[in-house]
């Protein structure tokens, strides 16, 4: 560099450094030349500033730049876009995308360094509050909860599920009732149960004891009657999930069912679920049909009277296409989110271990071919609720199954794109991952938008989130708790 550049590189370097630096010890911060853009207000996007004062947004302020408050360190925006945090709520902490449930916990170098990277990775794409729907391992949550900057992590506690059912039937009968501790017996569906573990212990007031006792916000069910080897599944009686609406509204929880058919979902929203976990790839003897029957969209209607919270989830099914989705792995955003030796161990025959089960003896495209359908069918599904404006809340099932194309942070972004493409607006898409989100989840007077008193969970970004889906990828700076820190610098590949 020759040195008469010096002088006026100078201010430029200083402002970059007051714009991703964090600011350590600083109690208040003064967010000045931004446009803020915020769920409540999207008819306001104009120029202002935000006061962070011990990690809450203090003061708000629209209209022309006025001066710093005495004793704040000043963060000049450049006009860029201030956004609220956003929210994913349907994320498995326990999990180690790529990697067998019992790979995962061994404590391997390779689980140790996604485990250390997990936290950035969500921050990285801007999620600063993450909601774990089904606690396996409580001491994950716990860990994460110290690392100095992650995201803010509510959860569901254990989920209710059903003696034998899913996915209590993925492990093997003398290992599934301990692993899933908060099972339930109904006997309207009675199952071989060891004595052991009494039924009576294990009633609906029990388990949703046990998740209000573990802090948990909301209560997971299932209804699904199995996939693969696991078919036929028992399911919850109508009788019992009645007894669960009730016992889970008298706790103030929020009850999420996963559903992914017709069938499923019909069952859920006649029982009064709060949030469907899952969009509908499976619509049953009507499968066939090339538009949304009007039986579906019977039952859409009534998602959308009763503002039922919806989860597309559409990247579960690409996170399984990408075992066959040719050069997957040579994407560069994935470097962004996945420690670099972690992510040469998927190309190795001991990190393929999963491929065989994705594609069932099939050829790769074939297997490609055979998702089309389900995709269709969600996407169908997806744009007829988008149309009548239903309560979309934002989740990307990080990770869905044992796949590595589900990883933190990224796959939010990709589940945001898949839905933009199936007819969700931008500012739709912008409210599920924020304002939504926390309605649905009770979580709003903390989180869900830029207004005083709430958490200083904030992003700027260079690009509106309402003018461009890629304006996720646009982020320059995250605030968590009023902590600030440089998107760069949460990169797995930050040097």
């Amino acid at each position: 560099m020759k040195p008469a550049l010096l002088p006026a590189l100078i201010p430029a370097f200083f402002a970059t450094l007051m714009l991703c630096t964090p600011a350590f010890g600083a109690d208040k911060i003064w967010i000045s030349n931004v446009k803020l853009v915020s769920p409540e207000k999207l008819d306001r996007v104009e120029m202002g500033a935000v006061l962070i004062e011990d990690g809450r947004i203090a003061r708000v302020e629209r209209g022309p730049s006025r001066p710093a408050p005495a004793g704040a360190s000043v963060v000049d925006g450049k006009g860029y876009y201030l956004t609220p945090g956003l929210i994913d709520s349907h994320v498995h902490l326990h999990a180690v995308p790529g990697m067998s449930m019992e790979q995962g916990a061994s404590g391997d170098s390779l689980a140790r360094a996604y485990f250390r990277q997990l936290p950035r990775s969500f921050l990285y794409y801007g999620f600063t509050t993450v909601i774990d729907l089904a606690v396996s391992d409580y001491g994950v949550i716990e860990r994460l909860r110290k690392v100095p900057l992650h995201p803010d992590v509510f959860h569901c506690g254990e989920p209710l599920v059903l003696a034998n059912g899913y996915p209590m039937s993925f492990y093997t009968p003398d290992k599934r009732f301990q692993s899933f501790g908060n099972y339930l017996f109904d006997p309207a569906m009675p199952t071989a149960v060891p004595a052991q573990f009494a039924p009576s212990a294990h009633t609906v007031a029990a388990g949703v004891a046990r998740v209000a006792k573990a802090g948990g916000i909301c209560v997971k069910t299932h209804f699904e009657r199995g996939f693969g080897a696991e078919r036929n599944l028992p399911v919850m009686s109508r009788a019992k999930f009645a007894e669960v609406r009730a016992v889970v509204t008298q706790a103030g929880k929020v009850l999420v069912t996963h559903a992914n058919s017709f069938e499923a979902q019909s069952f859920a929203v006649a029982g009064g679920a709060d949030v469907l976990a899952h969009g509908m790839w499976h619509w049953g003897a009507l499968n066939g049909q090339a538009g949304l029957p009007q039986e579906i969209k019977a039952l859409l209607d009534k998602v959308v009277d009763q503002r039922t919270g919806y989860q597309p989830t559409m990247q579960v099914l690409y996170g399984l296409r990408a075992y066959v989705e040719p050069g997957y792995l040579d994407d560069p955003a994935l470097r962004k989110v996945v420690p670099a030796a972690l992510l040469a161990w998927f190309s190795t025959p001991q990190g393929q271990w999963f491929k065989p089960e994705v594609t069932d003896g099939e050829e790769d495209a074939a297997v490609m071919q055979g998702m089309e359908g389900p995709l269709r069918r969600q996407r169908a599904v997806v744009a007829y609720l988008a149309g009548r404006d239903a309560n979309f809340v934002f989740g990307s099932d990080t990770p869905s199954s044992p796949t590595y194309g589900n990883l933190p942070g990224l796959n939010g972004y990709r589940e945001m794109r898949q839905l933009h493409a199936a007819g969700l607006s931008l500012a739709q898409i912008f409210k599920a991952a924020t304002m939504n989100n926390a309605r649905t989840f009770g979580l709003d007077r903390e989180l869900g938008s830029i207004e005083v008193g709430k958490a200083a969970n904030l992003l700027l970004m260079k690009t509106s989130p309402l003018d461009d889906i890629g304006a996720y990828d646009s982020v320059v700076t995250v605030w968590v708790r009023g902590q600030q820190t440089a998107r760069e610098a949460l990169a797995a590949d930050y040097k």
